[in-house]
């Protein structure tokens, strides 16, 4: 079956719920950090597998450019972006590893947005001081990636995690501190923590993954109805639990004036040096 064919029976919504739950949970929190604009505001999704985000931030009024290594990823990407009339929605081909590399993208976007990619990436300190230099000043990083301290949705989730960076976890996640560490290292400021996909989520997409595994368009029918459900009691029941959430999530900012951001182009030379 062609990747796009839901999207092209149901739109843009079939992009946040053709995989697990926790890409909607992702774009939920996002949603609610992206105002709608008339300002062609300019927004780069680093890491952006298949469009869903960048397509999503084209259809607020943002003119966004999603990056990703993989060719085959952004074809189906442009393809969902056209049947989904986000005509502000552009991609590019780039490791996020060589970020430093292309000049083009300094200080460019007002929004920067990573969700679930730092912890693929060995030197996420250089990946953190790459993202502040594609951010305008007074630009904003929005990113997500897996909370250390969550309950393993399914075996896997526990490790071992790669010691190479062939497309897996190099890390189990991150705390607050850890993120706040990231950000002092990139010259940003964390102004907002918090968290996302709960209990019920997580439940989910443990079934989805389950079912899955005997096909995908089955797990697709059988959890679909239930998808749009969930969020209306998620964080309610899990903070009720005291259950741990899946993932962190982050809004920095890039300080506006010089004297606030540090010598940026000296950090960035030292962690060159260290990778």
């Amino acid at each position: 079956m062609n990747k796009s064919f839901l999207v092209r029976l149901f739109g843009f919504s079939a992009t946040l719920t053709h995989g697990d739950t926790l890409v909607l949970d992702r774009w939920n929190w996002l949603k609610k950090r992206l105002p709608k604009t008339l300002n062609g505001e300019k927004l780069i999704d680093i890491g952006c597998g298949t469009g869903a985000f960048t397509i999503g931030a084209a259809k607020l009024g943002y003119d966004a450019l999603g990056l990703s290594w993989d060719q085959r990823n952004q074809s189906v990407a442009q393809e969902r972006a056209q049947l989904c009339n986000a005509e502000s929605a552009e991609f590019d081909v780039l490791d996020v590893r060589e970020l430093h590399t292309r000049e083009d993208l300094a200080d460019q976007f007002d929004v920067v947005v990573c969700c679930e990619n730092v912890e693929h990436i060995l030197n996420d300190r250089k990946l953190f001081i790459d993202m502040a230099a594609c951010l305008k000043p007074g630009g904003r990083l929005l990113l997500t990636t897996p909370y250390y301290h969550y309950e393993a949705i399914t075996a896997r989730d526990n490790g071992p995690f790669a010691t190479v960076e062939n497309g897996c976890h190099v890390r189990r996640g991150y705390t607050k501190t850890m993120l706040i560490e990231l950000c002092e290292q990139a010259g940003l400021m964390l102004e907002e923590q918090t968290f996302c996909s709960g209990f019920l989520s997580q439940k989910m997409t443990y079934l989805h993954r389950l079912f899955s595994q005997l096909h995908p368009i089955l797990a697709w029918l059988m959890l679909f109805p239930f998808r749009w459900f969930i969020p209306l009691f998620d964080q309610s029941l899990t903070n009720w639990m005291s259950y741990p959430y899946f993932s962190i999530a982050i809004e920095a900012y890039k300080p506006r004036y010089a004297e606030m951001s540090g010598n940026r182009s000296t950090s960035v030379e030292k962690v060159m040096s260290y990778s």
